[in-house]
């Protein structure tokens, strides 16, 4: 089967074209014959080298979620799910292939009317926004700030914000164009990467969810009001400088807090109950599937480069 992987670490050009054995689903596993692939933010930090030192080694395949027809079962694995078609996780790589194995409890049915392409746009920036801003303990009537909010899961968190009652959805973004698109998804007021906006966006926000993390992350801490909260579920502008708390401790009177928040810490149960409300409101067109452009799997290479562009606004796909 066709496969991609990281032959060398670095630039895009460091992706590849394979031809790998079609895998056996071992025990509690699935094999799926992919329709989508999602390229997530994450694929573009491994394949740039940042996680190395975390066991990724050259000639990994990136790629977390897929959606196809499972074709073959494992051990212990109701052989009843072959023939449906579902959205799986493939983990930290696996998915960037023609055949992929996901285990059984990381698989969800698709409805009907979902595509394979806005599934894999949905399935993992959908958790992560649901359960970040419930790790940040959001309510209705808050400010909320999306910092780096024209990828996948900044966009899915503008949505959700907007759904569960916030006053305000403040989202940071590098254009006016993408700004306007983020207002008519929810979005109530657009800022500059640097957090500023003119006279109209609230003074402080309740809760900044950030996507970006990286050097500027602590100037976002200023931001926050008594008692506001700020959760990571990103880091693709790599990570804070080290003496990020002191942000914090210099506001102690504020009662300022910070979390990182990972899918990870969520069992597979919640994480998929998550999923299929979020797949059944999206066939009813209550939320929407932001994809930028969908590519060949041959192609990834062209996909990383838009990413590391700055140009996708939403979820690359690529289609075997």
């Amino acid at each position: 089967m066709k496969a991609i992987s990281i032959q060398t670490f670095g630039s895009p050009d460091g992706l590849a074209v394979v031809d790998l054995p079609v895998p056996a689903p071992a025990a509690r596993q699935v094999l799926i014959a992919t329709e989508a692939v999602g390229v997530g933010g994450v694929d573009a930090v491994i394949r740039s080298g940042a996680l190395a030192a975390y066991g990724f080694k050259e000639g990994h395949i990136p790629g977390g979620e897929v959606a196809g027809t499972v074709t073959a079962v494992g051990e212990d694995v109701d052989a009843s799910w072959i023939g449906q078609r579902v959205w799986g996780f493939t983990g930290t790589g696996g998915g960037y292939v023609e055949q992929a194995v996901a285990p059984v409890e990381q698989i969800l049915p698709l409805p009907e009317s979902l595509s394979a392409v806005d599934a894999v746009t949905l399935g993992s920036s959908g958790a992560v926004a649901h359960f970040g801003l419930r790790h940040a303990r959001f309510t209705p009537g808050e400010t909320v700030l999306v910092r780096g909010a024209a990828g996948s899961i900044g966009i899915m968190t503008v949505q959700l914000a907007a759904r569960g009652g916030a006053a305000a959805v403040a989202v940071t973004t590098s254009s006016s164009e993408r700004g306007e698109r983020l207002r008519r998804l929810g979005a109530t007021n657009v800022l500059d990467r640097s957090g500023d906006g003119g006279e109209e966006a609230p003074a402080g926000y309740d809760v900044i969810i950030d996507v970006v993390a990286g050097e500027d992350m602590p100037s976002f801490f200023d931001r926050l009001n008594p008692n506001g909260r700020m959760v990571a579920v990103g880091a693709v502008a790599g990570q804070p400088p080290a003496d990020f708390g002191m942000r914090i401790m210099a506001a102690f009177q504020k009662s300022m807090s910070f979390a990182a928040f990972s899918a990870a810490t969520v069992t597979p149960a919640d994480l998929s109950a998550v999923r299929g409300k979020q797949f059944a409101a999206a066939s009813r067109g209550e939320i929407e599937a932001v994809v930028h452009e969908v590519l060949p799997l041959d192609e990834a290479v062209l996909a990383h480069q838009k990413m590391d562009a700055g140009e996708v606004f939403g979820r690359i796909v690529l289609t075997p």
